[in-house]
């Protein structure tokens, strides 16, 4: 890790990610990295299992050709 930065959290939520940190023997810097991926994936998901709208529908049933 060559470049650094500091966050203010609260003491109970590093305590928190230190205590996950080490159940998954990663670093803090490796589970907060992994939370904030699974946060984007989950995002991701919820708009995949939204409805299309009009717009999308017409579009994936247009002709190609």
């Amino acid at each position: 890790m060559s470049e650094t930065t500091t966050i203010r959290i609260s003491r109970e939520t590093h305590a928190r990610v230190t205590r996950l940190a080490a159940e998954r023997h990663e670093t803090i810097d490796e589970t907060v990295r992994n939370a904030i991926r699974a946060l984007r994936q989950d995002a991701m998901a919820r708009d995949l299992a939204a409805e299309l709208t009009d717009a999308e529908t017409a579009w994936l049933d247009a002709d190609a050709g």
